[in-house]
């Protein structure tokens, strides 16, 4: 199966959906820049010495290297629970002004009690990130997509097989 020489592909979903762990996945199979949400953010924090809400600045961030490592001719990955349409949009319209083909990704979980496993007991692997428990999780507003997009289930999928899903669709896409 071709893989794209230029692109990006977004991945968004609930917290403990399994995107990042697909995203990573994905990124070392194309050898794609991956951009992680949780590691930009946390960075921030870090840098600033607060435990405060982020806003926009994490995703902002993440939006400016996107555009630079696609203008460079890098595959770009990135990772963020993509709440919103704006968000959203913002990550497509970053490949489309660069002129690559992009493939937006939700990951979802349709096993609740799964879900709430995998949210509980996840551990960190960003330093000092406090990870949501299942009630944020699922208190969390995420609007629902309006656009085309791949939908993977992670609870029947193993990674491996939503990271050939992601491929193949990445193929049609160039």
């Amino acid at each position: 199966m071709p893989i794209p020489e230029r692109g990006r592909g977004s991945l968004g979903g609930a917290p403990g959906s399994g995107k990042s762990t697909i995203a990573r996945a994905l990124a070392k199979r194309l050898g794609a820049v991956y951009l992680g949400i949780d590691t930009i953010e946390q960075a921030i924090r870090a840098a600033e010495q607060a435990d405060n809400e982020m806003g926009p600045a994490g995703y902002v961030v993440a939006y400016g290297l996107a555009r630079e490592n696609l203008t460079l001719g890098s595959i770009v990955i990135t990772d963020s629970v993509n709440p919103i349409q704006l968000t959203r949009d913002a990550y497509h319209d970053i490949a489309l002004s660069v002129g690559v083909p992009c493939l937006d990704v939700e990951v979802v979980c349709s096993n609740p009690t799964l879900h709430s496993e995998r949210v509980e007991h996840r551990t960190v692997d960003i330093e000092g990130l406090a990870l949501p428990d299942w009630q944020a999780v699922i208190n969390r507003d995420y609007q629902p997509w309006d656009s085309e997009r791949l939908v993977l289930d992670s609870a029947p999928l193993s990674v491996t097989q939503s990271v050939e899903k992601i491929v193949a669709a990445l193929a049609k896409e160039s």
